[in-house]
């Protein structure tokens, strides 16, 4: 073997909607929470591949080095944006996202795939809705 570091990573694929899947995040509230999203996951070493969603859920493409814990990640993402979110006060009422969320790992071979599919949000739920999404990854666990 040679001394060369491997890079080892996994990548994770996390769904989680607002609280009582309100249809809270409009479009400008989205855009600026997303970048906000970015640069407080940026600061505390949590790299997104992709985030994007709709009114009431969001995606995310999460790349994790072995030794990070999902459910501090997802805890820490969650709260700094519910907490930024009402204290912006973007919108109106107090915010809350649901506490489940939804986590499917992705294969490096997938990961165009998957960002692809997290990019196109809005053109998907013009058909589909979260539960027809949900209902599909359930499909493909064994």
């Amino acid at each position: 073997m040679s001394n060369s570091r491997q890079k080892i990573y996994l990548f994770i694929h996390v769904i989680w909607s607002v609280d009582n899947r309100l249809p809270l995040l409009t479009k400008p509230v989205r855009t600026v929470m997303f970048s906000h999203l970015q640069k407080h996951a940026e600061e505390r070493g949590i790299k997104i591949i992709a985030v994007n969603g709709v009114e009431d859920h969001i995606h995310c493409l999460l790349q994790m080095h072995p030794a990070q814990n999902l459910v501090q990640i997802v805890k820490s993402i969650k709260g700094e944006s519910s907490r930024w979110l009402n204290e912006t006060k973007l919108i109106a009422d107090p915010f809350e996202w649901q506490e489940e969320y939804a986590a499917l790992s992705v294969s490096p071979s997938g990961l165009k795939q998957v960002t692809e599919y997290i990019h196109k949000q809005e053109e998907h739920h013009k058909t589909k809705t979260l539960d027809n999404e949900l209902e599909v990854f359930e499909k493909m666990q064994f």
